[in-house]
């Protein structure tokens, strides 16, 4: 208590203190006879030097700071591909640095030299024609250059890779991410977003999760065969809201299920086998150093940032669509901690975009292990793939056209 009385008295003393500064300047500018908007020659001539001085002082500053924290504070890139990316923003980087030194330089060295003097009175210069073209011309080729380059390294992140690079789906959603590799087949079963089940989070498409959907979709809890029975039931009487509640649900199954059987009769059994030995990976996404990755993604609720720092990618999930980039690691984890002097560094994958309340923890760890490491590890992951751990429990098939039939007569 103590305490924050003596910093307020302190406070109140320094606000008196000033004001009778300000009142000490007035009363000695009346004395020299002189207003307040009149700036002497020896006035002028401090703040030009003191305007030079700033300038050494900043200049100083800066080249200290990026001594001290290095050239930009990122860090060694740990891919090919962030590697390039760090020698175009390096490219930036440098003639951004070297027209803060120009305009600065001139700014203030200006300031100091053209000082205003008495009886010299300033030089009214307008325009000039060749100046406007200079400062016209450069930076639109300097730009120009940048957009260009920067517009080949973002087609080559996103563009599809070659045939040996390891394909892996990135799944996002509210508040993790999932990794799912595309096994030995080196190909991504496809998935359907009405396939989405609670032992089939990613929709992955084959013809025992469309047999599962349809089950689940006529009698699961919460099913057709479920709202018909309570819409049916004679000794309950449910209010005009629920019923219309009821229908709508209802309805929107019935279309549901008939796009899930349209898709039962249209599917191939052949493409079962690109999604059966896919492994899913929901706590560590792990790498190979050396190593080509297409990473593709996707987005189950709102727009992710998919965000590999150390790798320099980053890249929106987007409900609806599928987004891609690639990048091949350089460094295994215990190479980037000796580079870093850091034994505790881990690479991580973070959202980059603020998609709901708790954004900050949707975070994923990441390896990259040297091949022989990784080799084992997938050797390890085997008998992990979706067709081991995630195959629906089998079950006699369901005929939809039965609660087709008696949805008619409900909503007769």
């Amino acid at each position: 208590m103590e305490n924050k009385l003596i910093i307020l008295l302190v406070i109140i003393l320094g606000a008196i203190a000033i004001a009778q500064l300000v009142r000490v300047y007035e009363l000695s500018a009346k004395m020299r006879k002189s207003g307040e908007h009149e700036v002497n020659s020896r006035d002028n001539h401090l703040n030009g030097k003191m305007m030079l001085g700033f300038m050494f002082f900043q200049f100083l500053g800066f080249i200290y700071l990026m001594f001290k924290y290095g050239w930009t504070g990122r860090g060694v890139a740990a891919s090919v591909q962030g590697q390039e990316t760090d020698w175009l923003l390096n490219l930036n980087f440098v003639i951004i640095i070297i027209m803060f030194f120009f305009t600065n330089f001139l700014l203030f060295y200006f300031t100091f030299k053209y000082v205003k003097k008495p009886g010299v009175q300033a030089f009214y210069y307008p325009h000039n024609n060749k100046l406007e073209l200079i400062w016209t011309v450069v930076p639109a080729v300097v730009l120009a250059v940048i957009i260009i380059l920067g517009l080949k390294s973002w087609n080559n992140l996103t563009s599809m890779s070659g045939p040996d690079a390891i394909r892996i789906e990135l799944f996002s959603k509210q508040f993790d991410w999932t990794a799912r590799y595309a096994g030995n087949d080196n190909i991504l079963g496809k998935y359907d977003y009405k396939l989405t089940t609670d032992n089939n989070e990613l929709a992955l498409l084959t013809s025992n999760t469309i047999d599962s959907s349809i089950r689940i979709m006529i009698e699961g809890p919460s099913g057709i065969r479920s709202i018909q029975k309570v819409l049916n039931k004679r000794d309950t009487i449910l209010s005009d809201s629920t019923t219309s509640a009821l229908k709508a649900d209802l309805s929107r199954k019935e279309r549901l299920l008939r796009l899930l059987v349209q898709m039962k009769n249209n599917h191939s059994k052949k493409l079962d086998s690109y999604a059966w030995d896919d492994i899913i990976q929901k706590d560590t996404l792990v790498l190979c150093k050396g190593k080509e990755y297409e990473f593709n993604f996707r987005a189950k609720d709102v727009i992710h940032s998919a965000y590999f720092l150390h790798f320099r990618a980053q890249i929106n999930t987007v409900p609806g669509m599928t987004t891609r980039t690639k990048f091949k690691p350089i460094y295994t984890t215990e190479e980037m901690r000796k580079i870093e002097k850091n034994p505790k560094f881990n690479y991580i994958l973070m959202c980059n975009k603020i998609c709901g309340g708790a954004h900050y923890k949707m975070k994923m760890m990441v390896v990259v292990k040297s091949e022989s490491e990784y080799k084992a590890w997938m050797a390890s992951k085997a008998k992990e793939t979706f067709k081991d751990k995630y195959l629906p429990v089998a079950a006699a098939p369901v005929k939809p056209a039965a609660p087709a039939d008696s949805t008619m007569q409900v909503n007769n």
